[in-house]
């Protein structure tokens, strides 16, 4: 394996680890439209390029910490990986701008033991150079958010 392109991203409690391919922009924080019922983690929905993206406090639904967005926040606008032609995007809100990271195979290692219970929506705890990090499992991400939407529909 080569280099590859990362970025993380800083959310409340934790930073998280993605794939640069993943994310289609960022945007500055909006107060979203609110979807009813829904988690408290499904803070509403954003706009962005004629879409109405659901928008996803990560801390919240990981149980690492409240995402409290405001002044200084951000929105990374992550492509589905999943193939939901309803649902090709969603949004997490930040902690300010990601940080565009090179990910070598010697500079990142799996941190816990095998049997080590990871929070809802994580795939993986890593630590990157001097970063410890969470790698997002996108997949079960994007099934809980079109969950959720479905719901509230």
């Amino acid at each position: 394996m080569g280099d590859i392109r990362g970025v993380l991203i800083q959310v409340a409690g934790a930073r998280l680890l993605l794939p640069n391919a993943t994310i289609a922009e960022v945007l500055s924080y909006a107060e979203p439209e609110p979807i009813a019922p829904a988690p408290e983690w499904l803070l509403g929905r954003t706009r962005w390029r004629g879409w109405q993206l659901p928008l996803v406090a990560f801390s919240r639904l990981a149980g690492l910490g409240v995402d409290q967005p405001g002044l200084g926040s951000k929105v990374a606008v992550l492509k589905a990986l999943a193939g939901n032609s309803r649902t090709p995007f969603f949004a997490v809100v930040t902690q300010g701008f990601p940080r565009l990271v090179t990910v070598a195979r010697d500079s990142l290692s799996t941190l816990g033991e095998d049997g080590d219970v990871l929070p809802t929506g994580v795939l993986a705890r890593v630590q990157l150079n001097e970063d410890e990090a969470l790698i997002p499992d996108l997949e079960a991400l994007e099934g809980l958010v079109a969950e959720a939407v479905a719901q509230a529909a």
